[in-house]
């Protein structure tokens, strides 16, 4: 696979099975190199084929009318200052009409159960900044009261407002805002009996330096909310068919790294799937649509496992059905209302994706989106295998170009730490394998796929060294069972938090001839006032915040240790990074250069902290190609 094979992918995402089963809507999005833009339109499967419903470039969101009837979406134009709004279009076809005209666009929506109201998520200016035109609003000083004012991928938010939104679908009267006031509020779910909504949103007063969030209900006549639970880590409300309420998170505020369960809330919180010891939303996958899918007593919901993402069902009565399982993952799931089909997206190492119909037990293709691509770009299987490290297994994958000479490796470091790597399709790997190269990665300690003890290895005094330590050990097996990977010709690479453990290993380990660190936590003391979760991220993982002990913080950060670095580094950043923020690269920069290290630092403009998976069609590839050509001229030779 090269970098300008992105072009060629169709992903599809966000599948929606209709009501009485016979109909699925999804999402495709490709990538426009020449346009600089993705270009995502909703399809339908009809019982027959799969086919383009809507024209784009920029339609998501897809939701069936409660009687099937319809189809809502959100409407996005050809340029950016052309917002998402909601949009209804009859489901045998027809024109779409437009609903909504809130200034800073949709970004969510869910039919209300008599089908005549949508729940909107709309996004406002606050007071100050609502009757600005664009010019004044570039140039005038941001004056800010409140914090976070601004966060990754979202930009500034001191400025606007989330707020929950009723919309007529048939136009009788104006959309209206339910929940106006000084807080935003996500993730909407009808109340079965359709008088209600509830919603995810954070009421505490210190609420970047307080972690937790707390669910909402909002009368829909009245405009009246009420707190529904006990504040905790929660997420993706929903509603049991007979109005009991469930959501996804931990009832422990500031838990957090924890394995998302499913809980029941009409009481005292009941954890529904705790005992799997995994997590039921994937924090590496994106999974849409959110949350449990109901019916009846039971519900349907993702679930992470040593690399594989799966379905499982779970009955009221606590017994779990595995459902869909096996070296694959699935990034989202809807369910009929008979319970009897599942409309699913599923990918694989070497398959970048395709829609199928479970029923009953029997799984359908329905897409054949990736087949040009599947059958014309060389893709690499990966072998599988198991590191014992500290005494724990380790799940790790080598993708191993085919031939029979000796090949560089990279060892591939993934984010979070709480996501993994694993059975779903990554570009990333099929490109740097397509371009000669070995690729081994792994889910050391910090991971989740293997447990919460697991995902919790890291925390504390385990910063730095069981993860650390997993990763060696990962690239040490992988050498003794590949022998035709060059001992020699050793690179490492990982972002964000893969970026902080690239950094960490080549301050302490010199067998790595090149390095890219990309996007990375490296100083916990700048990072701790400078990133969108820096109030609460360094005490959550490190055990401590910035008031508390910065000494403590500084021995967990790579720049304490960035003046032993000797390996060749590439350094790429996003200026508009507010997880990572860029004086983060900066500082790594600086020290090498200062001590005549081999280093270049590239800097991607307007792009966030998620460039390598939903950047610009143009900076995602030239981003590969920078990566591509620093591995070339660090590792072609033995020497």
């Amino acid at each position: 696979m090269l970098s300008s094979d992105l072009a060629r992918l169709a992903v599809p995402s966000d599948p929606q099975i209709s009501p009485d089963g016979t109909r699925v809507a999804f999402v495709v999005s490709r990538p426009d190199i020449e346009q600089d833009r993705y270009h995502r339109t909703i399809w339908v499967w009809d019982g027959d084929s799969a086919k383009t419903f809507t024209h784009g470039p920029a339609d998501a969101n897809p939701r069936w009318s409660p009687d099937g009837e319809s189809l809502a979406f959100l409407r996005g134009g050809d340029t950016p200052d052309q917002v998402p709004q909601a949009a209804v279009i009859p489901a045998r076809g027809g024109e779409a009409r437009i609903l909504t005209d809130i200034p800073l666009g949709c970004e969510e929506l869910e039919w209300s159960p008599n089908g005549s109201n949508l729940g909107v998520v709309g996004i406002t200016y606050t007071d100050e900044w609502a009757d600005l035109d664009e010019a004044e609003r570039k140039r005038r000083p941001r004056r800010v009261t409140d914090v976070p004012f601004r966060f990754d991928n979202l930009g500034w938010i001191h400025d606007r407002k989330a707020h929950v939104w009723l919309v007529n679908v048939d136009g009788d009267t104006e959309p209206r805002c339910l929940t106006n006031g000084p807080y935003d509020e996500r993730f909407i779910t009808w109340r079965p009996d359709g008088s209600t909504i509830a919603f995810y949103t954070d009421r505490s007063s210190r609420r970047a330096f307080e972690d937790g969030s707390d669910l909402f209900e909002v009368d829909i006549k009245t405009g009246d909310q009420w707190r529904m639970a006990e504040r905790g880590s929660w997420s993706f409300p929903t509603f049991r068919p007979d109005g009991t309420l469930h959501a996804v998170g931990d009832p422990v505020p500031g838990s957090w790294p924890i394995l998302t369960s499913v809980w029941r809330l009409d009481g005292k919180p009941v954890d529904l799937t705790g005992h799997l010891d995994r997590n039921v939303y994937s924090m590496t996958l994106g999974v849409a649509p959110r949350g449990p899918q109901w019916h009846g007593g039971s519900f349907f919901s993702v679930i992470e496992d040593e690399g594989r993402v799966g379905v499982i069902s779970v009955h009221e009565d606590g017994a779990v059905d595995h459902l869909v399982d096996g070296d694959r993952s699935v990034n989202g799931v809807t369910v009929d209302a008979s319970g009897r089909r599942l409309a699913l997206i599923v990918s694989d190492p070497t398959d970048p994706g395709e829609v199928y119909l479970w029923e009953d037990g029997k799984e359908t293709c329905l897409t054949d989106l990736n087949e040009e691509f599947r059958s014309e770009v060389p893709l690499v299987k990966p072998e599988h295998f198991h590191v014992v490290s500290g005494g724990i297994e380790v799940d790790a994958w080598a993708f191993v170009p085919p031939g029979e000479e000796s090949v560089p490796v990279l060892l591939n470091i993934h984010g979070g730490p709480a996501s993994q790597y694993g059975w779903g399709f990554f570009d990333e790997f099929q490109i740097l394998a397509g371009a000669g190269y070995a690729v081994v990665a792994c889910n050391p300690r910090g991971s989740t796929g293997r447990g919460l003890d697991h995902a919790r290895a890291v925390v504390g005094d385990g910063w730095g060294v069981v993860d650390a330590e997993d990763v060696t050990n990962a690239i040490e097996e992988a050498l003794r069972r590949y022998p035709r990977l060059d001992v020699d010709r050793i690179g490492v690479m990982g972002g964000s938090y893969g970026g902080f453990l690239t950094a960490w290993l080549i301050a302490r380990d010199h067998r790595y001839r090149s390095a890219v660190v990309e996007r990375a936590l490296l100083s916990f003391i700048s990072f701790a006032g400078t990133s969108d979760i820096g109030a609460t991220f360094p005490k959550m993982y490190a055990g401590v915040d910035l008031m508390e002990d910065p000494d403590v913080l500084w021995q967990k950060s790579p720049m304490a240790f960035a003046d032993q670095i000797q390996t060749p580094t590439l350094i790429l950043h996003s200026e508009n990074d507010f997880r990572c923020p860029i004086e983060q690269a900066e500082q790594l920069f600086m020290i090498l250069k200062r001590q005549e290290v081999d280093a270049e630092f590239l800097r991607f403009p307007g792009e966030g902290h998620e460039l390598s998976r939903s950047g610009k069609p143009k900076h995602r590839q030239e981003r590969f190609d920078a990566i591509l050509d620093w591995q070339a001229r660090q590792l072609t030779s033995a020497e």
